[in-house]
């Protein structure tokens, strides 16, 4: 046991600016996720893809067009939020009523989008940047990338917050999330909300994918591993809760720098995994059950 204090101890500032860079790029993967499912009740697992393609519409702009990282990123965020909106109106809005019919269709529309884009863009990796250079911080070398991707993912969590609980339309979203009836009864059209809700996970789906893009590159398949990551996480803080989201994103996030630093940086990829079994076997509700009212 004391064996393991001394290299824990030495690295453990390191480990913090980890957890929290790492952490806050999860919760914002998983809120789109968590947004869909909370409001119109089902799965979209199309919400890879959406990462996918914020990524690229990036690496379009940026990289081919010349217009700069930032540039990117703005682009990503309100094209993929306009695609997202464009498919729940020309399609999940026929089906919204039948959530096998609806997690059936997105898994068809991800696939062929990563088939798509494949075709046209290769397999090979493309290089995304947002910003070079690199600042050391508590003993970690972290990029500059590293720290625009967890000061905009911030910005957007704590924004998501204040609109879902201090605005009208966010209001609106609650009551929708509780009951479409119950809505309905007090004057709100929950078609425009769910709407609303497509439009803005799509859009967080494309930043989310805009910083993972410029941490390990911009392929095809992108879009799977966050998938998986984002229903682990969303299992864990409870489906629909978006403050469970952003918890179970910080869990998710500890354990797996913990084991890529202590146990075998091998197992990348195998803690959110390993979370969703647990959870599904010893509390299937997640941490804070599944009502996005709890935001």
């Amino acid at each position: 046991m004391l064996g393991t204090v001394a290299p824990l101890q030495a690295n453990l500032s390191t480990v913090l600016v980890q957890i929290v860079i790492l952490s806050s790029l999860y919760a914002l993967v998983a809120l789109g996720f968590t947004l869909i499912f909370g409001v119109g009740g089902v799965l979209n697992l199309a919400h890879g893809a959406n990462i996918t393609i914020g990524a690229f519409v990036a690496f379009v702009v940026s990289s081919q067009m010349g217009y700069g990282g930032f540039v990117g990123l703005a682009a990503a965020f309100v094209l993929t939020g306009l695609l997202s909106g464009a498919y729940y109106l020309g399609l999940i809005k026929r089906i919204q009523d039948e959530p096998i019919m609806v997690m059936i269709i997105t898994l068809v529309t991800a696939v062929a989008v990563e088939e798509v884009i494949r075709f046209v863009y290769g397999s090979q990796p493309k290089v995304l940047t947002l910003l070079s250079g690199r600042v050391n911080i508590g003993g970690s070398t972290v990029t500059f990338t590293q720290l625009v991707a967890f000061a905009l993912s911030a910005l957007l969590i704590v924004g998501m917050f204040a609109f879902v609980n201090y605005t009208r339309q966010g209001k609106a979203l609650l009551a929708t999330s509780m009951s479409h009836k119950g809505a309905a009864l007090v004057g709100i059209e929950a078609n425009r909300i769910n709407l609303l809700v497509w439009v803005g996970a799509g859009a967080l789906a494309g930043a989310a994918g805009v910083f993972l893009g410029s941490i390990q590159g911009a392929s095809w398949a992108m879009g799977r591993a966050p998938l998986v990551l984002s229903f682990s996480i969303v299992v864990l803080g409870g489906i629909g809760s978006i403050r469970g989201s952003v918890l179970g994103a910080f869990v998710v996030g500890t354990l797996e720098i913990l084991t890529v630093q202590y146990v075998d940086s091998s197992l990348t990829g195998l803690t959110p995994l390993l979370v969703l079994v647990a959870v599904l076997l010893l509390r299937p509700e997640g941490l804070f059950g599944r009502e996005l009212v709890e935001a």
